[in-house]
């Protein structure tokens, strides 16, 4: 099930890359904003429960998808590069084995623990 979930996420990845090839951007944006996303992770320096949130608010595809949909309803294309970022970038965290966070603990995700064995 790992593989076929991991061929899942590149496929989504690509189309992300796709989807973007569809944007007026220079190609190096893609790659420059790529990480951004993480930058969600600050909320776990108010601790793990707000960090979770934070984290999981900008990994979620389904909001990666709406701020697509309204940019491409509101025809701002700033709102579709965001929107193609976040899905990008939760696809390719979850090609690695990152998924979304529970409350408990960074290395607790939906996809299993993350890190060295304890």
């Amino acid at each position: 099930m790992k593989i076929l979930l991991k061929l899942e996420a590149l496929g989504l990845w690509l189309f992300s890359i796709f989807l973007f090839s569809l944007l007026d951007f220079a190609w190096w944006w893609y790659p420059l904003l790529l990480l951004a996303p993480d930058l969600g992770m600050l909320g776990y320096l108010a601790g793990p429960r707000v960090g979770a949130w934070t984290y999981n608010i900008v990994h979620h595809q389904g909001v990666a998808v709406a701020v697509y949909v309204l940019g491409v309803w509101l025809a701002n294309p700033v709102l579709q590069l965001a929107g193609v970022i976040l899905f990008g970038h939760s696809n390719m965290d979850r090609l690695f084995g990152y998924g979304l966070k529970h409350e408990d603990s960074f290395h607790n995700t939906h996809l299993g623990r993350i890190g060295k064995k304890q």
